[in-house]
């Protein structure tokens, strides 16, 4: 199951787990698009299964989750993906509405989804979670103030849940990007492509697919293996704060 489909990291995940042979349980927000993936993923020979609802809803959550077929109930892998970020003012000129989008979407939505797919996971002799957080779940920068918080909060659940799972050997696993060259910047800037392309001037920036291989590679890992951390920078940039543009 990979939550946030529609786009960027989770869309990218969604198809290379597709490729490998995996079936997929996508989920998202926005219907045309979840469908449209769904059947180039073969929801038709039944490889893959799309899921519409929002992960900041706990009722929507509970019940369609609850509601799977029997036959998609058996999830081995979980893909906590669904996250944004959104405005880059300061805590005195911030918008409470954005703060509350990205803390109930980048905490609570990975904490219901996660609840709800522990039990499947633990029937799993091979269960797994990966949760996406962010290179801002370790440091902070100007203007990232609530986003921040909000990956460092999935950056202690991670941790939480390694603890919690493991006398169920369930694999919990973290994956922590520097910038990457999706949909992020244009969703944090409210649709100013102008303001969100200058984002990724002057140097390479990761690319969905490159998060997506690193899922992948994470989770066939052997068994006894559990890759507990992982940041993933472009070359061009060494930490929060640092980026060399050319």
């Amino acid at each position: 199951m990979i939550t946030g489909a529609t786009s960027g990291f989770g869309k990218a995940i969604a198809e290379n787990y597709s490729s490998l042979g995996y079936r997929t349980i996508i989920t998202g927000r926005r219907s045309e698009r979840l469908l449209e993936l769904a059947e180039k993923l073969g929801a038709k020979d039944k490889k893959c299964y799309p899921l519409s609802f929002d992960v900041r809803n706990r009722s929507e959550v509970e019940q369609v989750i609850s509601s799977l077929p029997e036959e998609w109930k058996n999830i081995d892998i979980l893909v906590n993906n669904a996250g944004l970020a959104l405005g880059k003012e300061t805590i005195e000129n911030g918008d409470p509405e954005n703060w509350d989008g990205m803390l109930d979407t980048n905490v609570k939505g990975l904490l219901y989804v996660t609840r709800m797919v522990i039990p499947s996971l633990k029937k799993s002799k091979q269960g797994h979670i990966v949760n996406i957080g962010s290179i801002a779940g370790t440091e902070v920068y100007i203007g990232g103030n609530v986003y921040c918080a909000s990956k460092h909060a999935v950056n202690a659940i991670s941790k939480a849940l390694r603890m919690e799972l493991l006398p169920y050997a369930i694999r919990v696993s973290q994956i922590r990007p520097g910038l990457a060259d999706t949909e992020f910047s244009l969703v944090r800037y409210k649709g100013d492509e102008e303001k969100a392309a200058m984002t990724y001037q002057g140097y390479e920036a990761l690319m969905a697919e490159d998060i997506a291989r690193a899922t992948t590679f994470i989770t066939e890992s052997p068994q006894h293996v559990c890759i507990n951390d992982l940041e993933i920078t472009p070359t061009a940039q060494a930490s929060a704060h640092y980026l060399h543009k050319n």
